[in-house]
């Protein structure tokens, strides 16, 4: 349990609630270091596997920047993980869900476009407001999100700082699945079990993989490479573990190494 945030631990599952519902969980230097440190302890920590992150309160998500708090002078320093500890883990390999209940605004929403997966509720509000008010989406939006959806959709919510609905969203592509209002939350823990079923360190290597080919110019090029993650998944118990049960038609005994 933190100042600004809580955290629940179930299995091999972390889930970070945003917890300032009085400023719509906007965020604060002070946040964004204790997020860190969350963070930090989850991708130390061999024996969790996902993170799901969502709000407190079924408003907001997160309205991003505390600008009230900014504009009183607050200090504006953030950890290197970048806003909310999370925006600038480039090289993280655990997967990590967005369960979106109402407003995800600027840094709300650059943080959702930082994880993995978005599950948005009906009510979700998706938007980069920063130019109107003198700012930048400078959190990782501006480079995100014209890479999830066409360049022209993504510069059309860039210039004009328009609020994004769950269902548009989901069209544009940057949102996995739209639920009802108050359950996304359960959505998202629906998808980490789905996770669960797989091999943890499968898991990790299909996303460093992709991390990583995705930087190439080609698929081919993408394709020639001996990834680091490929020797680990071929010397782990799991690549045993897995033809072995299916073999032997059982679930299998995922140790995540």
């Amino acid at each position: 349990m933190g100042e600004y945030s809580t955290v629940a631990r179930e299995g091999h599952i972390l889930t970070v609630t945003v917890n300032r519902p009085e400023r719509m969980n906007a965020l604060h230097s002070m946040a964004h270091f204790e997020m860190a440190e969350i963070f930090d302890e989850f991708e130390a920590d061999d024996d969790l596997w996902i993170a799901i992150l969502t709000g407190a309160g079924e408003r907001a998500f997160s309205a991003g920047n505390d600008l009230k708090f900014q504009a009183e002078g607050g200090r504006r320093d953030k950890p290197d993980s970048g806003f909310g500890g999370m925006v600038k883990r480039f090289n993280r390999n655990k997967p990590i869900i967005a369960a979106v209940n109402g407003v995800a605004m600027g840094g709300g929403f650059e943080l959702a476009l930082a994880c993995d997966i978005i599950i948005a509720a009906e009510n979700a509000k998706f938007a980069l407001p920063e130019p109107r008010v003198g700012l930048a989406a400078m959190s990782g939006g501006l480079h995100r999100l014209p890479r999830a959806i066409p360049r022209h959709q993504a510069l059309g919510m860039i210039l004009t700082g328009r609020h994004v609905s769950a269902d548009e969203g989901y069209r544009l592509g940057f949102v996995t699945e739209v639920v009802a209002v108050g359950e996304a939350l359960k959505s998202a823990e629906a998808w980490a079990a789905e996770i669960l079923k797989c091999s943890p360190v499968s898991i990790r290597t299909s996303m460093e993989v992709m991390r990583l080919g995705l930087e190439k110019a080609s698929i081919a090029e993408a394709l020639s490479i001996e990834y680091q993650a490929e020797e680990v998944l071929r010397n782990s118990e799991d690549y045993i573990e897995g033809p072995k049960a299916f073999s032997e038609k059982r679930a299998p005994d995922w140790k995540g190494r």
